[in-house]
């Protein structure tokens, strides 16, 4: 099992579904709270770890440094197996776990970010985005979670750390479809209705 991690943190920010994550492992980390209105994250000793000046970054007991969700995520999971948010490797199980946890950086994130700041322009063609449209990816979405309780099945996964907490916070900011989507409100009072969910928005 991995020793303690330093874990970079500010509530309003990704770092959220990371530290939601942590909780859900049982680690072993120290919160290091970073200021943006302070400038925390563009300081040299917070750049001299992470040079995009980006949260969450989550530093291992051995000095090394993680960042991006997802990655976070697919690493505890593997980390800290006993807490089974991970299907078996090798799976058909495995994979679906892997393209659902993708699909919130790749497909929701950024077509949440071109619906959400491009308001007053054309939306971008399908053909040349991996994410197709804002409406494909909610199509998408609410068809897997109308199919079973969760992303991958009767199992609770990092995907759905992942992709739950995003449509939480979409949801909270007005983001088309989503509070009017019986499917995904289920979903996602089903997926923050969990300890982890609750200690993890606690005051660091």
């Amino acid at each position: 099992m991995p020793g303690r991690m330093t874990f970079y943190y500010n509530p309003q920010s990704r770092a959220a579904t990371a530290r939601w994550m942590l909780e859900e492992v049982g680690a072993d980390y120290d919160t290091v709270p970073i200021d943006f209105e302070a400038g925390d994250n563009r300081k040299p000793d917070f750049l001299a770890i992470n040079r995009m000046g980006k949260i969450p970054t989550l530093v291992l007991d051995d000095g090394t440094v993680l960042t991006e969700t997802a990655a976070i995520l697919a690493w505890l999971a593997e980390a800290y197996p006993a807490a089974g948010l991970a299907p078996e490797p090798g799976s058909s199980a495995r994979g679906s776990y892997y393209r659902w946890l993708f699909f919130g950086g790749s497909c929701f994130e950024p077509a949440l970010t071109e619906t959400m700041m491009r308001r007053d322009a054309a939306p971008l063609s399908k053909a040349s985005v991996g994410w197709g449209s804002y409406n494909d990816v909610i199509d998408t979405l609410e068809h897997a979670v109308s199919r079973s309780p969760y992303l991958v099945g009767e199992n609770f996964t990092a995907a759905d750390v992942y992709l739950g907490s995003q449509l939480s916070w979409a949801g909270s900011f007005g983001a088309p479809r989503i509070q009017d989507s019986a499917a995904i409100q289920s979903y996602v009072e089903r997926v923050i209705d969990r300890d982890a969910y609750r200690r993890a928005m606690r005051p660091a």
